[in-house]
């Protein structure tokens, strides 16, 4: 599951579940949205992703490149160490900041 949720200069998506193949259906729409809201940093809270592969990576990695080439920025919120190793795989880790100083709450 994908939540968008939006401030005057940040866009947050909230996942939860597995960012995968069987996931990616959603993702098309999901870029479409996030990149028709034009907001300039682009948070990405992944305190609830049980699973990503290299499906899900190529959607976050289309996500911050299209942002960056914009001139804004995407920020990964708690990624767990087996999806930042995902990304670095992928060579794309540069694309992100990565927020490890936020606390998710107790599911």
């Amino acid at each position: 599951m994908i939540e968008i949720a939006t401030s005057p200069s940040t866009t947050t998506l909230v996942i939860a579940g597995d960012l995968d193949l069987v996931e990616r259906d959603q993702f098309p729409e999901v870029t479409a949205r996030v990149t028709g809201l034009r907001r300039q940093l682009l948070v990405i809270d992944m305190c609830r992703v049980t699973f990503m592969d290299s499906t899900g990576a190529a959607f976050l990695i289309s996500l911050a490149d299209s942002l960056r080439r914009r001139g804004g920025a995407t920020v990964l919120r708690n990624p767990d160490a087996r999806d930042l190793f995902v990304l670095e795989v992928c060579g794309a880790l540069d694309l992100f900041r990565i927020d490890d100083t936020h606390r998710c709450q107790a599911s």
